[in-house]
């Protein structure tokens, strides 16, 4: 199973989200293509009533067994259903590569 299909599983499991989106964006870093780099968009109401910080915190509990292994990062973006309809719905983009782990770099 691949590791994209475990996270959306998990976070389906433990949010039951009203969106999920689980990219897989390790093409786009230095190095092979794995599954490492990967940008997490979660609409919960689980996150009603919880900062940014509380909200990461729970994501990173929730998956700590794959950030033991060998995810290197995630871009998270987690909204209650109301924030997500006030964002008209919009995923910001993931940032470019700065080619930190590219060798000769």
């Amino acid at each position: 199973m691949s590791m994209q299909t475990v996270l959306e599983q998990k976070l389906r499991l433990e949010l039951d989200p009203a969106f999920l989106e689980v990219l897989n964006e390790s093409h786009m870093h230095g190095g092979p293509a794995t599954d490492s780099h990967f940008r997490l968009t979660v609409v919960s109401s689980r996150f009603t009533d919880m900062n940014r910080v509380g909200r990461h915190r729970l994501i990173y509990r929730l998956l700590s067994a794959e950030l033991a292994g060998d995810i290197h990062a995630l871009a998270l973006h987690l909204y209650t259903p109301d924030e997500w309809r006030q964002r008209d719905r919009t995923i910001p983009a993931s940032p470019d590569c700065r080619g930190g782990s590219r060798t000769g770099a």
